[in-house]
This record gives structure tokens, sequence and C-alpha cells, in this order.
């Protein structure tokens, strides 16, 4: 057997070589499916010689996972001199080799350490830096148009009443600050700490994505002080907020927009947008930059030091003078990074543990290397669940757990325990409407989620059991009548989210497939985090599975970490039952 060395590949950065911490490098190897073996890693400081050469030694490393093409490997390594040196063995059969920068030898090179990988110093300010409160936050998405109405007097003069018709592009129904903090304590009763708001600052649509105005609140949701007592309130109840920068393209209505409309070439404001010619034009096509081709949404120019320095103004000033716990970033990749760079340096030396979300919907790992955000919207992670649990997309479990084990080794262990997981937002169709209203299955895909590492988020009334397809049927009002509640799945949910408090594995353990059944669509996964370790079942089928678990049991006690129930084995095996689209979270110790 030979192997594809083709097929392996490392690079010294991002997330194949990066520092965990302040004393720790993860470096990760992706080999050919089911090709190799066993891979070692052969490191040791560059400086470190005697009279036989180059000095290193030799750590196995564990295969962390595999995907539809590739095998991972992974180690943790503690250099005492925060530097190092590396190559990989690897074994194939009888075929051994040593991987390094300088390609494949049949021994490890001992005369020069040109030939190895180099990882040149460990400092510190480099490390992937997220604020630590997020990984232990339940994030809530609201659409302020559609949570509460709390105070009539301020609704728009063509609001309808609350509930009364499905959404429209154009509809308003009143929805308001008041009303939020009417319904904080059900935020609370639920179990979440944490609220993402869509956009809140002055606007001309429902959706408030076209800014009139950064400093100000919308009128129809209150004033500023309404808004300080918000957070405040929040604050006194354990939940952090986030709010919505659309910092990528304006209003039409907003004022340097306008002036440009009203003075062309000779407008002060003109470097401000990126215009192609004068005078302005929408027909056929905008000739302006604009978000897609949306005439009312001019794209700004954050190249121009004059609207950076606006918007970084404003970045800071909802956070100095309100006290919010982040910002989450509206087509975050089309803003170019310098920019982002700044921002991250403003918004820091405010408050240093905010935390800075970008929404971008591939992969993201330029913007995650420590210098711009914390996080992203986990999009891959979504359509994962969706294409599986939802939609029936994905046929066989074992497709869908590569598709997991992907997005997972597509970034840092330190980036996936702040990632943003969510399973529908005011942007995609609601998750019981996806999931043709079994709610079955929509529970299985909360408890993947909330099994999940990183930071879950719930769009509003998802867990009531709120339909909807696209956008705007997703952006229904709330249902604040108990008795139209779905009440059995908030209970399901309020119940992950306690698990998810009580057992740290849930957020920041390491996943690993265990068995991803293709016959009878079930899988099997650990989140391990220190000494616990917790296994996870779940039958995506519609029919009863008894499932033997992979893993020996014998003297272990198992816990069932929904009923409580506790159990000793004295066999190696161990069979369980599960219901149709039913699940199983053991602690096993």
């Amino acid at each position: 057997m030979t192997m594809l060395k083709e097929a392996v590949y490392h690079r010294p950065t991002d997330q194949f070589a990066y520092a965990y911490d302040d004393k720790t490098l993860h470096i990760r190897l992706r080999t050919k499916k089911s090709d190799v073996q066993a891979v070692s890693l052969l490191h040791g400081d560059p400086y470190y010689w005697e009279d036989s050469g180059w000095q290193f030694t030799k750590t196995e490393m564990t295969k962390s996972g595999s995907d539809t093409l590739f095998d991972y490997w992974w180690v943790p390594i503690s250099p005492p001199y925060r530097r190092l040196r590396y190559g990989f063995e690897l074994v194939s059969g009888n075929d051994r080799c040593v991987y390094t920068e300088k390609g494949f030898f049949h021994q490890a090179p001992i005369d020069d350490i040109a030939y190895y990988f180099c990882f040149p110093f460990l400092n510190p300010i480099d490390v992937f830096d997220a604020p630590k409160w997020v990984k232990d936050t339940v994030w809530y998405q609201i659409f302020p148009e559609r949570f509460a109405n709390g105070d009539p007097s301020l609704n728009p003069k063509e609001t309808i009443p609350w509930g009364s018709a499905d959404p429209t592009a154009t509809s308003f129904f009143g929805g308001d600050f008041a009303g939020i903090m009417e319904r904080l304590d059900y935020l609370v009763e639920l179990g979440v700490n944490g609220i993402y708001f869509t956009p809140i600052f002055k606007a001309s649509s429902n959706h408030k994505y076209d800014t009139i105005d950064y400093f100000e609140i919308d009128p129809q949701f209150g004033d500023k002080r309404t808004f300080k007592r918000l957070v405040e309130r929040c604050h006194q109840k354990g939940i952090r907020v986030m709010l919505d920068a659309v910092f990528n393209h304006s209003g039409h209505f907003f004022a340097p927009f306008q002036d440009v409309l009203k003075h062309g070439e000779k407008s002060k404001y003109k470097d401000w947008f990126h215009i192609h010619e004068f005078p302005l034009q929408t027909e056929p096509l905008p000739n302006y930059d604009t978000f897609a081709f949306v005439p009312t949404m001019p794209k700004l120019n954050t190249e121009n030091q004059e609207v950076k320095q606006y918007l970084l103004d404003v970045a800071t000033y909802w956070i100095r003078e309100f006290d919010i716990d982040g910002w989450r970033l509206d087509v975050a990749n089309e803003v170019d990074h310098q920019f982002w760079r700044e921002f991250r340096q403003a918004v820091k030396a405010v408050k240093q543990d905010v935390y800075i979300l970008g929404e971008i919907w591939h992969d993201a790992m330029p913007w995650l290397r420590g210098d711009q955000f914390d996080a992203v919207m986990n999009y891959p992670f979504t359509n994962g669940v969706l294409r599986y649990f939802a939609k029936n997309e994905m046929k066989k479990a074992s497709e869908f757990a590569h598709s997991i084990t992907n997005v997972l080794h597509s970034y840092p262990n330190n980036v996936n325990e702040v990632a943003f997981n969510l399973l529908g937002s005011h942007d995609t169709p609601r998750i019981l409407t996806e999931c043709r209203e079994n709610k079955e299955k929509v529970k299985l895909m909360f408890t993947f989620q909330f099994s999940f590492t990183g930071t879950p988020c719930i769009y509003y009334g998802d867990e009531i059991g709120l339909t909807g397809g696209q956008d705007p049927l997703c952006r229904k009002c709330m249902v604040w009548e108990e008795e139209k509640q779905d009440r059995d799945l908030f209970a399901h949910v309020q119940k992950l989210i306690s698990l998810r408090r009580a057992y740290r594995s849930f957020s920041r353990g390491e996943l690993r497939f265990i068995e991803a059944n293709d016959e009878t669509n079930h899988l099997v996964y650990t989140k391990t985090y220190e000494q616990e370790t917790i296994v996870c079942l779940l039958n995506n089928s519609d029919r009863k599975l008894d499932i033997t678990l992979p893993i020996s049991v014998k003297r272990k006690k198992i816990t069932d970490l929904w009923t409580n129930k506790q159990f000793v084995s004295e066999e190696n095996e161990w069979t369980v039952t599960l219901a149709p689209y039913g699940f199983l979270m053991l602690l096993v110790e």
C-alpha cells in the first residue's frame, strides 16, 4: 500500500498551526481519507543541536475526524521556549515517510532545520482572544418590529393590528422597546442570556437595514432614554445586548447620499460612495455601487477617511454611551479588511470584552485571525443541519457527519468555541416550516445545536413553534397568548439551555463522531471537556431503533441527562432504544 502524497497538506498558519493559548500550539495535518494509519509530529527547538545534528521529539498525533475526502490529525504541543520547528512522520502499510516544508523524505533530515515547518515564536498578543463570556451565552435574536408592541403611541401611521395578517415587505405592526422590556422575564424563564437585535437606528423600512441616521434610534422603537433603560434592565437580568451595524451601505435617505443626489459632482460627500459617473442613474442598473443591485442602499466607501471616522465614531458611541456588549456586522465580507482592523482596535479600546460578529456565509478564515472579528455567523453549520434534519437533502448520516467535521476543521478550536451557531434568522424560512411542521425534527435540531461547540442563537418564536416561509413571511409577529404557543417545544429548549449551563462539555467540548449509520440514519457523537464526557445519540428516522453503544461501558456510571436516571453496566456492551426522531444524552463516568 502506497500513500497518496498529493493529498497530504499542511501550512504553518490559520487552522493548521495556531496558538490555542499563551503556552499551547495546536498542529493539524490533512491526509487522504483512510490512507494513513498513523501520524507523529517530529518537533523541536530550532536552536537545540548536538554533534549528531538537530534534536527533535516524536509525539503521536490523534485522528480528530474525517470528511468525505480527507482525514484530519491533531496534536497539542507546549514548546518550552515558545518556538518550534516541526515535520510529520506518516505510516501507510509498509510505506513510511517524513513530510516537511521542503517535501517528502525517507528519514528525518537533521543537518538543516530549513527543511522543516516553522512556528517562529508564540507571542501572547497574537493569540486569538475572543470574550470569554460568549462561550456561556445563549443568544435570542429579536426583530424589534415584530416582538412586542408596548407603546401604541409610537406606532407608525400605517400600523395594522398585532398579528392580524401575514407580514409583507412593507407592513408595520408596531413592535418597540417598551414591548421588549415587558417581556424580558419571558427570556429569563427560557434561559437566554444574550439578545441580538436587528437594526434599531432611524430608517424608513420595517427591517431598518436602510439607515437614515446611525446616531438616532428609530422613533417607532422609542428614544435613547428608553433604549438606555432597556440595556440597563437586560444587564440587571444577566442578559448581554448586541446591536446590528449596517456599515457596508446606507439608506436612500442618509443625509450624505441625499446631498449627492441634490448636488451631484459638486457634493462634498461624493467620495463617501462608489459612484461610477454623474448624474446618478438607477436604470437598468445603478451606476453606483449598492448592496446587491438595490438603488436605495448605496455602498459606503470605507476607504474614505471621513466615512471611516464617521462609522468608527458610531461604533464607539453606542458602546460608550449605552454600554452595549456586541456588534453584529451586516454584509461584513464586502467591507475592506483594513476598516475592520481599525474597527476592532477602536471598539476594544472602549470595552475590551465587546463581541464582534461578522455576517459571512462562506469560509471566513481571513476575518478570524485575531485582528478583525471574534466570530462569524456559522451558516455552514446551519446549512448542514437544515439539509440533514429538516429537508432530507442529505440522505445519509455519514454525509452529515462529514459536513460537520469539515466545518470544525475549517477553523482553529478557539475560534469554534465562540462561533455563532444559528438554525434560522430573519433571512431564512422558519425551522418548523423547513421541517414540514414535524415538531420532533425541530426538537432534534435544537438538541444538536445546543450540544454543539460554540454559542447558539434562537430566532424569536422558533421556541414556541412559529411558522413562516422565506422573508418576509419568516418575520411574523411573536405570539404571546400561551394557549397558542407550543409550550412543549418551549420546555424542550428550556431544558437544553439548563443542561448546557450545567455541563461545560456542551459549549466547549471537542465533538467526535463515533458512529454515523447510513442504514438506520442515526448518529452517535461524544463531547469531551477536561474529565467530562457526554455521549449523544440522535435518531433521524421515523422508526424506533435499538442501538448498541459503540463504546465500552463496563463498570462505568452512566447518567441519562434528560431523565437523571443512573445506571452501572456489568457488561461491555449496552443497548438503548430510541423513539422515532428521539435522542439520548448520556454522561459517562
